[in-house]
């Protein structure tokens, strides 16, 4: 099984030998498959109970700028 970057690798030596018309083909699919990957993350996230509730009270207490910095919560990292 190839890793990511063999794999990268692999389709970038393929798309080299494409023509036009085949690089618009695969241009679209690929399109699809990116969004496809971003409706199942939407989904996967309004599938938790109460998730937009939160992600709401998040985006307020952003707006009236609540924010805590990462560092005074973790400052082990």
């Amino acid at each position: 099984m190839l890793n990511s970057s063999d794999t990268r690798e692999q389709i970038y030596r393929y798309v080299e030998q494409l023509s036009q018309e085949r690089l618009v083909v695969v241009l679209d699919f690929l399109s699809y498959l990116v969004e496809r990957d971003s409706s199942d993350a939407t989904a996967e996230l309004l599938a938790i109970p109460g998730f937009l509730a939160e992600l709401d009270a998040a985006e307020q207490e952003a707006d009236a700028d609540e924010l805590t910095d990462w560092r005074v919560l973790r400052n082990d990292v």
